[in-house]
């Protein structure tokens, strides 16, 4: 089951409810809700992470966990998907999203230099933030969209699979 294989990869909800640093949450992190691993709470968890992860500001961890608390998406998996976008895949992914949002605004580009510095992207992101942002939203909502679509077909898929295998072997074993 899609359980068992994120379950391997998730942190122990204990040891993440007992963390002094997320005392500040009090009981909102205790909801069992937001650990349980279901096809809903992951398939919410898989879209705010993308969302998230798409979106070019600090904090993306806190947003994620801050919406995910409310809508019970799973806790873990919506903050880990965040690091879809680390520190090796943030410019070729906002350079997208910023070429994207040009396009659907219909605003001339800069071309990406040969060496990327530290004060070329705060001039991009100073003055060309329109098209970087309608880039971003866009691309979050439809990776968002993939990513619960993509969830619950796949969740569907594996559950009908083991049915039928599960009944394909009980007719094997029954007598006749």
């Amino acid at each position: 089951m899609p359980r068992q294989l994120f379950k391997r990869y998730m942190p122990d909800s204990e040891k993440i409810k007992s963390n002094p640093s997320l005392r500040f949450l009090g009981n909102l992190i205790h909801d069992p809700n937001l650990w349980h691993l279901n096809r809903h709470s992951v398939a919410r968890a898989v879209a705010l992470g993308f969302f998230w992860a798409m979106i070019p500001m600090p904090m993306q961890m806190f947003a994620a966990a801050f919406i995910a608390i409310p809508l019970r998406a799973n806790l873990p998996i919506s903050v880990g998907l965040v690091w879809l976008t680390n520190p090796v895949t943030m410019p070729p992914i906002f350079y997208a999203n910023y070429k994207l949002g040009a396009w659907l605004l219909n605003t001339p580009t800069i071309h990406l230099p040969d060496k990327i510095s530290i004060s070329w992207i705060l001039e991009v992101t100073t003055t060309h933030w329109q098209p970087l942002y309608a880039g971003s939203i866009v691309m979050g909502l439809i990776l968002a969209i993939l990513g619960y679509t993509g969830t619950v077909l796949y969740w569907r898929w594996w559950v009908n699979r083991n049915w039928r295998r599960r009944t394909q072997i009980r007719n094997l074993r029954q007598p006749k």
